[in-house]
């Protein structure tokens, strides 16, 4: 079964050796990676490697989604959930084109993604990680209702664990 997943203004599908150009251009911006682990792809060959390789739909059944306009098909970055096994939990994340930055599609994104993990997996919580320099980051969890958990490291910056539970998810 393909994960896709609509808002008033978003399309959120899986990601497909097609899309590797956007995944490549979002990934080798050093201001949209500036707060995350990993760095630019060193080519669009290795984008199509990662998406062949990537198993979180097929194994989960959830992962992160590639985020399009709905009226004109633009591509604006992913968002999604990412299972951890050696965590046991799903992790919300979001990364946008820095043109789309400032139009509420993370936050917007993230609901159709939070409900997806309540709604249609049935997850008791939902933690999302961000470097504590990352406010941005930070502060659409606070809009989407994750509270704050505890400081952990993010690589090796330090960072700030969020959580939500299904109990507390009215969106």
């Amino acid at each position: 079964m393909a994960i896709q997943l609509e808002t008033d203004r978003l399309i959120l599908k899986q990601f497909s050796e097609e899309d590797a150009a956007y995944l490549f251009e979002l990934n080798n911006d050093p201001d949209v990676t500036r707060y995350v682990g990993e760095g630019a792809y060193k080519s669009i060959d290795d984008v199509r490697n990662f998406i062949k390789n990537y198993n979180q739909y097929e194994q989960y059944a959830q992962g992160r989604l590639n985020m399009f306009n709905k009226q004109t098909g633009e591509y604006i970055g992913w968002c999604g959930l990412k299972y951890l096994a050696d965590k046991n939990y799903s992790d919300l994340g979001y990364r946008l084109l820095k043109r789309h930055w400032g139009k509420g599609y993370a936050t917007e994104a993230a609901i159709a993604c939070l409900d997806y993990g309540f709604k249609v997996l049935n997850l008791d919580k939902i933690i999302g990680t961000a470097m504590k320099e990352n406010t941005a980051s930070i502060n659409v969890f606070k809009k989407l209702g994750l509270k704050y958990s505890h400081d952990n490291d993010c690589g090796e910056q330090p960072g700030v664990v969020y959580v939500i539970t299904k109990e507390n998810w009215g969106m």
